[in-house]
């Protein structure tokens, strides 16, 4: 697994307040940008990031471009002036499909894990280490997959990735988990202790708690919301999950 340098271009930070504290951490599925009502619509997805107005997001269901694909995530850096990384779990040159990372804070580096299950669709997860004025975070971006085998095959994977006491971990992402007392969700919750899991799915009925955000260690996270308004219940099939953390 090596690292790749961040090939987004840097952006201006305010040098007159060196404390990130406290940062807004989000989670989006943008269901490839298509909306509920059928519509591709990268704009749309933007103005929800704009409404969340977070430090660092993690998106899944990103379009990353090919010869038959958009990249959305250019379109979104470029509306956010954020740095971005990329997670492709579909890399083809007809289409590039996946994970996805912006920030406000510079990437020095990152990481991806093929997470893929025997012939299911592929996935995978972003391991990006983000500079916050020298607090260093571990952001690991994920989707994982619709079974429940494979759910449990991907998170062991993943918390093999997860023995570091360099700097606070933070999980996040769609982890597609529909069993509250699945083996996959209580071996997350022993790994990185009990958090708030507000409902994300369906957005424009919210019954299933399929997009999560863990942080090591806990003491870390403050608050864990949804971002529901009238423009995020539209834009993709999931709603964005926030959550606040503290120095």
């Amino acid at each position: 697994m090596n690292d790749i340098t961040a090939t987004a271009p840097l952006i201006q930070t305010a040098t007159t307040n060196l404390n990130p504290w406290p940062l807004t951490i989000a989670t989006y599925n943008i269901h490839g940008a298509v909306g509920c009502d059928g519509r591709f619509d990268p704009e749309r997805v933007a103005n929800v990031l704009r409404e969340i107005s977070a430090d660092i997001i993690a998106l899944q269901e990103v379009p990353l471009g090919g010869t038959k694909t958009p990249n959305v995530l250019r379109i979104l850096q470029q509306a956010t002036g954020f740095m971005a990384a990329e997670g492709p779990a579909c890399d083809r040159p007809e289409r590039r499909y996946g994970n996805a990372v912006l920030t406000r804070y510079p990437i020095l580096s990152m990481r991806t894990i093929d997470l893929s299950f025997r012939s299911r669709e592929p996935r995978g997860a972003l391991d990006a280490d983000v500079d916050c004025h020298g607090h260093m975070l571990r952001i690991v971006a994920t989707h994982l997959g619709l079974r429940p085998a494979e759910r449990r095959d991907q998170i062991r994977r993943l918390l093999q990735k997860f023995d570091t006491e360099e700097m606070p971990v933070i999980l996040l992402g769609d982890i597609n988990e529909w069993f509250v007392w699945g083996r996959s969700l209580r071996w997350l919750v022993s790994h990185f202790q009990p958090v708030p899991a507000p409902k994300t799915f369906p957005s424009w009925r919210p019954m299933f708690a399929l997009d999560r955000i863990w942080i090591r260690p806990r003491h870390r996270l403050v608050h864990v919301e949804v971002h529901s308004t009238p423009l995020s219940r539209i834009a993709s099939d999931h709603l964005p999950l926030i959550a606040h953390i503290d120095g």
